[in-house]
C-alpha cells in the first residue's frame, strides 16, 4: 500500500482523506500548512501528496513547484486539491507541475481511485 500525505488546512478534509485511505490500508500522514507539508515530504518521501492550493505559509502551487524541482523527490506524485472548476483546477495543476488535480468536494471512491492510480 502507498504512503499518502494530505496537506490541507481544513481538518474536516483531512479526516475524510484519512478515513477513506487508511480504511484501504494506506499509510496516511497529515499537515495543516504548506511549510509543514514540504518538511514532511522531504522527511517521509510519500508516494502521493494530496495538496490543497489555498494554504497558510507556502501555498500549494509553490510547494508543488519545489517538490517537482527537487531531484531527490522525483518519484513523488502530487495531486492538487482545489474548490475551483475542474478546468481551472487542471490549468493550475499543469502550471504548478502537478501530476493530477481533484476538485472539492470529492467522493471517497473517486479519491481512492485517483490515489491508487497515482501510486501505481
Amino acid at each position: 500500500m502507498a504512503t499518502v500525505l494530505i496537506v490541507d488546512d481544513d481538518p474536516h478534509t483531512r479526516r475524510l482523506v484519512v478515513a477513506a485511505l487508511a480504511g484501504r490500508g494506506h499509510r496516511v500522514l497529515e499537515a495543516g500548512d504548506g511549510d509543514a507539508g514540504l518538511a514532511l515530504i522531504r522527511d517521509e518521501r510519500p508516494d502521493v501528496v494530496l495538496l490543497d492550493v489555498q494554504l497558510p505559509g507556502l501555498d500549494g502551487a509553490e510547494v508543488c513547484r519545489r517538490v517537482k524541482a527537487d531531484p531527490a523527490l522525483g518519484g513523488t506524485r502530487v495531486v492538487v486539491l482545489t474548490a475551483d472548476s475542474p478546468t481551472a483546477a487542471q490549468r493550475l495543476a499543469d502550471a504548478a507541475g502537478a501530476d493530477a488535480s481533484l476538485t472539492k468536494p470529492f467522493s471517497p471512491a473517486h479519491l481512492l481511485d485517483l490515489v491508487e492510480r497515482q501510486a501505481g
